[in-house]
């Protein structure tokens, strides 16, 4: 059985269905603090399998002691965390004391079960503004903002209790930028109050729900002024993960990979697809950039297609088509 934290979340929830079909046991911890237990009533609607649920926060010791003393557990696939850049600007501490700590905690009841694989939810950010591009795992890391520090600390964290006990396995998954929604339009993210990442607003611009997209920046030195992101398929990041658990069972030691595509897509060129696949018109204001970002982000992910067997396969308009169909279906999100 796989624990996944945070497992109602946007990635989460995705995740649970690629485990799910690949025949993985899954038991999810969430405290729906961005999240909403309709999710995994979808999971199960498309994999026919229930999807057990422990409600509850991964920093609180004795109940993550009562989880692992009383299921079956192999591994962990760890997405529980906070994850708005702007926000963490606005409150770094929330962030130290969720992301950070909450990962001490969940590592150290893991430790006192004997439970030592681990897959855990990084972030491109923990590379700050690279000098070069494409980006590659041994870069220098700097994040310039608190949830980019955040991470990188917990990937040290990670590495140094790797190194402290050789039975640890534990791939760092540096995600890109996760958009889409699963194929049959059932499952998609849905973020609470107003979204801080661009699909899911370009999305509910196009559907009405909102009035205008907001394009912090058009002054980056890029194609067109806005900045440039590797925009990755959940879908194929889920998979990811599936392969990254199967990966470690022959591995020890921590372990990085890039999972994106290695192409770049600016704002723009991003509501233009959109526009094409939806049909719909997505107006647009430019304001100033936002605290913390840079201009241009993408990844190299050879080093998981060589050792994970793993390859991003979902191109730009299948993420546009599966978010559309998505938002469409359910244009207010999840029911509460």
């Amino acid at each position: 059985m796989i624990l996944v934290t945070g497992g109602a979340g946007y990635i989460g929830s995705h995740t649970c269905v690629a485990l799910l079909q690949a025949g993985y046991e899954v038991l999810v911890l969430d405290n729906f603090c961005n999240s909403k237990a309709e999710s995994l009533h979808r999971v199960a609607s498309i994999t026919g399998k229930a999807v057990p649920l422990v409600q509850g926060d991964v920093r609180d010791r004795d109940l993550l002691r009562e989880v692992f003393g009383t299921h079956a557990i192999d591994g962990v696939i760890h997405f529980a965390g906070l994850k708005a850049v702007g926000e963490s600007v606005e409150k770094p501490l929330t962030y130290y004391d969720t992301n950070v700590s909450g990962s001490v905690v969940l590592t150290e009841v893991m430790a006192e079960f004997g439970i030592q694989m681990l897959v855990f939810s990084s972030s491109a950010t923990v590379y700050g503004d690279p000098v070069n591009l494409p980006i590659r795992e041994d870069f220098p890391v700097g994040a310039t903002n608190p949830y980019g520090r955040s991470k990188l600390m917990v990937e040290q964290i990670y590495t140094d209790v790797a190194n402290s006990d050789k039975a640890w396995r534990i791939a760092l998954l540096r995600y890109f930028n996760p958009v889409g929604a699963h194929v049959s339009g059932a499952m998609g993210e849905d973020p609470n109050g107003i979204p801080s990442n661009l699909m899911p607003y370009i999305s509910q611009v196009a559907v009405g729900r909102r009035e205008q997209l907001t394009v912090f920046g058009n002054d980056y030195p890029t194609v067109d002024g806005t900045g440039v992101r590797d925009y990755i398929h959940v879908m194929d990041l889920a998979e990811g993960h599936v392969r990254a658990l199967a990966w470690l069972k022959n591995q020890t030691g921590a372990h990085v990979f890039n999972l994106g595509t290695g192409r770049g897509y600016s704002v723009l060129e991003m509501v233009r697809a959109f526009e094409l696949v939806s049909g719909r018109p997505v107006p647009y204001l430019i304001s100033p950039r936002r605290a913390g970002d840079v201009a241009e982000v993408y990844a190299d992910s050879s080093k998981a297609e060589r050792e994970l067997d793993w390859k991003a396969t979902r191109d730009i308009e299948v993420m546009c088509r599966d978010t559309w169909n998505w938002q469409k279906q359910n244009p207010q999100g999840y029911p509460d």
